[in-house]
């Protein structure tokens, strides 16, 4: 389920990337090139369904980030890493003998305090 989330989330992300790059901030883009002719859809409508889009594109990648975030697969508590499981089989295979001993501490006389 995570991963069918993933791939809404990419083509939400594409889409709104063409819709954004289709608009002009000064009015132009998309909406310019119908001003000169009269179509059922004008200049106007074409602008408001490209605003709508956009929210409406924009307001699906915010629900489907929560939705991908809510149905990643959860890791046990239990469950311990590779590397923890190699770092105790290497302390668990060296011998008894491998051992480092410190020197005892002595008093100026020589003598173990």
């Amino acid at each position: 389920m995570h991963t069918l989330f993933v791939i809404l989330i990419l083509i939400v992300c594409v889409l709104l990337t063409l819709i954004v790059l289709v608009q002009n901030s000064k009015g132009g883009g998309l909406a310019s090139n119908f001003s000169s002719s009269n179509q059922f859809m004008g200049v106007r409508k074409t602008t408001d369904f490209l605003e709508k889009a956009t929210w409406t594109l924009a307001s699906a990648l915010l629900v489907f980030s929560l939705l991908a975030t809510i149905t990643l697969p959860k890791v046990k508590v239990d469950e311990r890493s590779r590397v923890e499981g190699q770092f105790d089989a290497t302390l668990l295979d060296q011998p008894a003998g491998n051992t480092i001993s410190l020197p005892e501490s002595t008093d100026e006389s020589g003598n173990p305090e």
